[in-house]
């Protein structure tokens, strides 16, 4: 007799926070086509409220955030939701000094150069990921 196909996790959660509107729903469409459930955000204060109801496994974020920044974002994320993993991710170059205080507070986070390449996103994320 033949072995019932093996299903996916049901939390295979991954956020996306960018202010860049075709890097939030490329990544959107990339992961959800992989088996993802993937919802977005274009600011820190609209994924605040998202997690609110839906608790990410993993975040992907951008710095470069208008008013909250996504240092302080990820602090956040990981307060309310201590499981998710974050990955930060962007072109600025201030966001060395953002990463270094928040590493002063006890905040120490994994962040990539931009861009980065969606292959490489889904194997970080596929290695983070509760399987």
């Amino acid at each position: 007799m033949d072995e019932p196909p093996t299903e996916l996790p049901e939390r295979r959660r991954v956020l996306v926070v960018d202010d860049e509107k075709t890097v939030r729903e490329t990544l959107s469409l990339i992961f959800t086509a992989r088996g993802y459930q993937t919802r977005t955000a274009d600011s820190a204060e609209e994924a605040l409220v998202l997690i609110d109801c839906w608790t990410p496994d993993v975040a992907i974020l951008d710095v470069g955030l208008p008013q909250m920044n996504g240092v302080e974002l990820a602090s956040h994320i990981r307060r309310d939701c201590p499981a998710c993993h974050i990955l930060l991710f962007s072109g600025l170059p201030e966001t060395g000094e953002l990463v270094d205080e928040a590493a002063r507070a006890g905040e120490i986070f994994e962040i990539l150069a931009k861009p980065v390449h969606p292959d490489f996103l889904l194997q970080w994320v596929g290695q983070h990921i509760r399987k």
